[in-house]
């Protein structure tokens, strides 16, 4: 072997003075991606889920692992900073720079390869960890370290960050399960890495060129070190601060790719990895323990770990209390024992016996005073691990408290100091007045998480902030413990390394980083040479946000937009490809802007001051961006920090377009309510028209429609028509009136649903009424950003209702999206009063007033199955449970679909350019399902944009509302939708001058509102 030299640490940071055009021209030309420069994608990647905020100098998506190591050597050639990213959900600051930003998670996500005799996978960084187990799973195999972001975080993140989760209790840290990783440097070497022997580290140090280079300097630093890394290494499974220089010692065999796992991108670019399986457990046990306080769950983990569970965490109340106040996993946290703090133990095993008789063997060991549960279903145990798996949404915004923020969210320490580490920490809490935060975390492994209300916003508050942490840092060194136990250092940890390894290690950390990447255009600022840990913050003492005025009152933002932009944490569930509702543009896209969190962001940026988004409503980044939001709302329950993105939307749709002229869509659909009245004159001849080709192309010109799209047909009768004919309510009513709330859809659209609740209804022994004046909710307003109209209208609602809603007569709501305006948004966009916290508590679902009002009343036996796809507003504000319920009574074998948004979404899937997003989203779960359902199996979907969506995918299937289904139970028929039907050609004939006249009405109409709204 050629002689060592010891690299030269690393002593300086790239100059700023980057030529922005040139690279990006140069990007542009060589890179096969997406190279953006633009404002809205840099404020979009300025910062991640920490503290941290860096505007990026640009933002390359690369299609290829090949077009990746472009963008490197062009930011090579031009001298650019570079960064690596992933999920973008780091909370110590090592997503955000002022770099290039290379984004795997859009294109590089494959799985290359899987070897099931070695237990071992391929992949490209950009794949996200569910995604990747959903495909091993055919294999029997998983990769066993899972974060709690796992439906969102990516193999390429968790590498970088060396990440940890539950899981890690059995199969240990990432380091611990990588075979090999191809890497890139900085300057251009290529390579695989991973454990080296001591003949192939002979050639490779003996050889020439950079390579060689690196593998001698390696080679020194180990040799320099070893004692030093023996000596300070906390022995704890998770010590994540710091590089893993221990993986070079002889012992771990001169693991380079562990060595660069969780270096946060400072060293190299990760292009493709190995990574060692484990079998899926074929079977699991839950036991949860409730303890007094979590110092004494603390105190019995080693106890606990002599059962050698598969993972073990620790709850404390704070947590579940905040989880009770945000309505988060109700059911799973009614299934919780007596206790204020909990352990929760999972136990594997290859039979559900040996699983279960492991959990018993707990339970009969623990301390008598000591409460319990324990499951072994598959779908209990999944809730109750979305519990813990919530705390960091859970803490965070909680109504009534200070805002909390990471900082000193990952330490660790040994799991036999872990009560009294606790006790200690709560003294610090009490000592610098932060009260009692919520501590909860990876027991098992001595690692702790909160978040603490630190005052971000002043020079006091920030100093404060920063006395806390330094001396945290002193109490967690001096149990022997790592700054970070999970999430790495980054900017908040990097400034203390120096607390917990001394000065000698941390010059060899800038010697490794000066072996790697000697001119620091590595993620430069973390780590090594790292930026202040009260620098760079997204907020500091100099913010100063934009307080516009607003429609919404925001009543859970104190009433300030600036708040409701600020709430995102980053945490990226908006990210995730399966499950729940949120986010589906993100879904249909795969682009960060098009996510909840990456418009989020956007707004954050709009109020923000000193950012690259034009500052006030006009802001057309962050219009691009709302653009491709459904408003399906699927957020506002989704999101764990509630953020409610279609609220957002159509407050700054309101004043985007105040005083100027509206996209055609804003007119068409925006005021379908006041179209739909005057097409009532002469809907036959509407829908007649509508079946000629060329009046139909015409008309979605005009309207600003989707020309793939058709027009729904009107009913020949409305619905109160219908119930003016009736003459009025009938049967025994004994059970009360309710009102049927005649909403757009159900009265122009599809009148025999309404038919059927009042058939439902008066069966059930409720007296039937139905509104004598035209009525709206104004929800078609609300969603294109016309909220005066919409107030005025809700208004008149509420004059012509008053009456009944003081008698407390319910109102039932058939149309899921007009009902979530009366149970949400009416409140929010009305002066607050009496009626309209009235309208709020007696607005019903169909189910909801069965199940509530009515909970002795058989259904009729429907007796069949059903592929049911719930409306997302009603997924968001109401709840499905009532449906479910009655379902069950009524003897139907319910497919409740978790397949996202339909789609269609209101006005969005018939706006001009957003059909195929729509008809994506609609691809996700939906139409499948509905293509896989037998002719046999009922599809029901309560919301008319869900029914029609699946009627113009070309399914040949026609949706049912509960309404119709449990009607014809009632007549002992089997349910078959009553829908309008376009007339023959013949019936243009007769009404030709009709239709002239309609359409004449119709563009003078269109052209009187347009004219009138930019006035």
């Amino acid at each position: 072997m050629k002689p060592v030299e010891l690299p030269l640490p690393v002593v300086r940071r790239p100059s700023a003075q980057v030529d922005a055009d040139a690279l990006e021209r140069e990007l542009g030309a060589r890179v096969d991606g997406e190279v953006r420069f633009d404002s809205g994608t840099r404020a979009a990647y300025s910062t991640d889920g920490s503290n941290y905020r860096q505007v990026p100098i640009g933002v390359v998506v690369p299609r290829t692992v090949e077009a990746a190591a472009e963008a490197v050597a062009v930011c090579r050639e031009q001298g650019a900073p570079l960064l690596s990213r992933g999920g973008g959900t780091s909370l110590a600051g090592e997503c955000c720079n002022a770099a290039v930003v290379i984004d795997w998670s859009k294109y590089c996500h494959r799985l290359l390869s899987v070897d099931t005799d070695n237990r071992r996978c391929v992949i490209e960084p950009g794949i996200v960890l569910d995604d990747l187990n959903r495909q091993l799973k055919e294999y029997g195999l998983m990769y066993g370290p899972k974060p709690a972001t796992h439906p969102n975080c990516t193999l390429g993140g968790m590498i970088g960050n060396n990440s940890c989760g539950s899981t890690a209790q059995a199969y240990g840290k990432v380091v611990d399960n990588v075979h090999r990783l191809e890497v890139l440097t900085y300057d251009g070497v290529r390579m695989w890495v991973g454990r080296t022997g001591d003949a192939e580290l002979e050639r490779l140090t003996a050889g020439e060129g950079r390579q060689a280079e690196l593998y001698r300097g390696l080679v020194g630093l180990r040799d320099r070190y070893a004692g030093l890394v023996r000596e300070r290494y906390p022995d704890i499974p998770r010590r994540v601060s710091g590089y893993n220089l221990d993986s070079l010692l002889p012992e771990h065999g001169f693991d380079v790719a562990g060595l660069l796992t969780g270096s946060e991108s400072t060293l190299v670019t990760v292009l493709r990895a190995e990574l060692d399986l484990v079998p899926v457990p074929a079977y699991s046990a839950l036991v949860v323990l409730g303890y007094r306080d979590i110092c004494e769950a603390a105190d019995h983990v080693p106890a606990v770990l002599e059962h050698e569970p598969a993972a073990l965490e620790g709850v404390d109340h704070q947590l579940i209390h905040f989880q009770q106040e945000k309505h988060l996993n109700p059911r799973a946290l009614d299934e919780l024992p007596e206790g204020r703090a909990y352990l929760m133990v999972q136990f594997s095993g290859d039979t559900q016996d040996e699983a279960d008789d492991r959990a018993k063997a707990l339970i009969d060991a623990k301390p008598k005073d000591v409460g319990h549960t324990w499951y072994d279903d598959e779908n209990k145990v999944a809730q109750l691990w979305a519990v813990r798996e919530s705390g960091l949404g859970a803490t965070a915004h909680v109504p009534g408290k200070p805002d909390t923020w990471e900082g000193w969210e990952d330490s660790a320490v040994p799991v036999d100091r872990l009560g009294d580490y606790l006790r200690d920490l709560k003294k610090l809490y009490e000592e610098f007045d932060y009260g009692h935060p919520s501590v909860y975390g990876h027991f098992g492994h001595g690692c702790v998480h909160t978040r603490i209300p630190f005052d971000l916003t002043s020079e006091d508050g920030v100093a404060r902030m920063r006395a806390f942490v330094e001396r945290a840092a002193d109490l967690v060194v001096r149990y022997g413990g790592s700054l970070s136990g999970e999430h790495g250092d980054g900017q908040s940890r990097g400034e203390l390394l120096t607390k917990m390894f001394g000065p000698e290690l941390v010059e060899g950390f800038e010697r490794l980083k000066g072996l790697f990447d000697p001119d620091d255009r590595m993620n430069p600022g973390k780590i090594v040479l790292p930026y202040r840990l009260d620098e760079n913050l997204r907020l500091g003492a100099d913010y100063l946000p934009w307080e516009p005025d607003t429609v919404f009152s925001f009543p859970h933002d104190e009433g300030k937009f600036s708040r409701a932009a600020a709430r995102c944490v980053g945490v990226g569930k908006c990210r995730s490809s399966e499950g729940g509702v949120m986010c589906p543009s993100y879904r249909a896209t795969r682009e960060e802007e098009h996510s909840t969190r990456g418009r989020a962001r956007l707004l954050f940026e709009m109020v923000r001051n000193d950012s690259p988004v034009d500052a006030d409503w006009h802001s057309h980044e962050v219009n691009d961006a709302l653009d491709l939001c459904l408003a399906c709302k699927g957020c506002k329950t989704d999101c764990p920090v509630n953020v409610d993105m279609a609220t957002y939307k159509a407050e700054f749709l309101h004043h985007h377009y105040k005083g100027r002229p509206r996209p055609l869509a804003h007119y068409s659909m925006g005021w379908l309510p006041a179209l739909a009245r005057i097409v009532a004159l002469a809907p036959r001849t509407v829908n007649a028209l509508a079946s000629v080709p060329w009046i139909a192309r015409a008309a979605k010109a005009l309207g600003g429609v989707a020309p793939e799209r058709d027009v729904p047909l009107f009913a020949e009768q409305r619905f109160t028509d219908w119930w003016r004919e009736r003459g009025g309510p009938r049967g025994s009513g004994h059970r009360g009136e309710v009102v049927v709330w005649p909403d757009t859809f159900t009265d122009h659209f599809h009148p025999a649903i309404g038919k059927a609740a009042v058939e439902v209804l008066e069966a059930a022994g409720f007296r039937v009424k139905v509104p004598d004046a035209g009525v709206c909710c104004g929800l078609t307003w609300i969603s294109t950003g016309q909220l005066g109209v919409a107030q005025r209208v809700l208004g008149r609602t509420l004059d012509i209702l008053r009456e009944d809603l003081r008698r407390g007569t319910p109102v039932v709501g058939l149309e899921p999206s007009c009902t979530a305006v009366f149970r949400a948004d009416a409140a929010e966009l009305l002066p607050k009063g009496p009626d309209v916290e009235r309208l709020r508590e007696q607005t019903r679902t169909l189910a909801e007033l069965l199940v509530e009002k009515a909970g002795d009343w058989q259904p009729p036996a429907v007796d069949a199955r059903a592929v049911v796809q719930r409306h997302c507003h009603q997924y968001a504000v109401m709840g499905f449970d009532a449906e479910r319920e009655l379902f069950e009574r009524a003897g139907v074998d319910a497919d409740v679909l978790d397949a996202g948004c339909c789609g269609l979404a209101g006005n969005f899937g018939f706006e001009k350019g957003h059909y195929e997003v729509s008809m994506a989203c609609a691809e996700a779960g939906l139409l499948p399902a509905v293509r896989d359902a037998g002719d046999s199996t009922l599809v029901l979907a309560d919301g008319f944009s869900c029914r029609t969506q699946v009627e113009q995918a070309g399914t040949g299937r026609t949706p049912l509302h509960l309404a119709e289904i449990l009607a014809a139970g009632l007549r002992g028929e089997r349910a078959e939708p009553e829908r309008p039907s376009a007339p023959g050609g013949r019936a243009l004939l007769p009404a030709a001058a009709t239709a002239g006249a309609a359409v004449a009405m119709s563009v003078a109409g269109l052209t009187w509102l347009k004219h009138r709204r930019r006035r």
